[in-house]
């Protein structure tokens, strides 16, 4: 079960691997290097898409629906999760435990200092992995869950975020990052 789900989260990011970073030519990649390499494209698309958009359009939503995030919000939500998933993964509090980013920012600067912090924060969790920890496990609810586990769904979430960006750059006519 551990490797079926393993697998689908990877299926989520194998996109942004290969076209984030192509693996260098003989490099033998294992889980956390894979893993890393997914991590460094997921971050430069999601940074790119988010300075890309003008600030007036951080409001905006495709359609009427109130329960659709705005432009801004995306990030908001993205930072949101890596904040927590990475202090999980750290065995710290989340910083920003208490904090609804997604109604508190409402600028692009707030959005992207946010987005930004949320990488800072996450950056050393996804260098530190290895075979050797990727299989210890982390406080996650009433259960656990491996680093591994907590860390490809950092993958799939932020990738899953990046992909609705897309929408609403194309939306503006904007060509999105990964399509450049």
């Amino acid at each position: 079960m551990r490797c079926f789900a393993l697998a689908g989260g990877l299926v989520l990011v194998v996109g942004t691997v290969t076209a984030g970073q192509p693996i260098p030519a003989g490099m033998k990649v294992g889980l956390p290097e894979y893993l890393r390499f997914g991590y460094q494209g997921i971050k430069q698309n999601l940074l790119r898409a988010a300075e890309k958009l003008p600030e007036a359009d951080y409001g905006f939503r495709p359609g009427s629906m109130p329960e659709v995030r705005t432009y801004g919000q995306i990030f908001a939500h993205v930072a949101e999760g890596q904040f927590d998933a990475c202090a999980a993964v750290k065995g710290v509090p989340n910083p920003n435990a208490g904090r609804q980013l997604e109604r508190e920012l409402h600028t692009k600067r707030e959005f992207l200092e946010a987005l930004r912090a949320s990488f800072a924060f996450c950056d050393d969790v996804f260098a530190a992995l290895s075979d050797a920890d990727a299989d210890a496990m982390v406080p996650r609810g009433e259960g656990h869950l491996s680093k591994l586990a907590m860390l490809v769904g950092v993958l799939a979430h932020a990738s899953e975020m990046y992909g609705i960006s897309t929408v609403y750059l194309r939306a503006r006519h904007i060509v999105p990052p990964s399509s450049e």
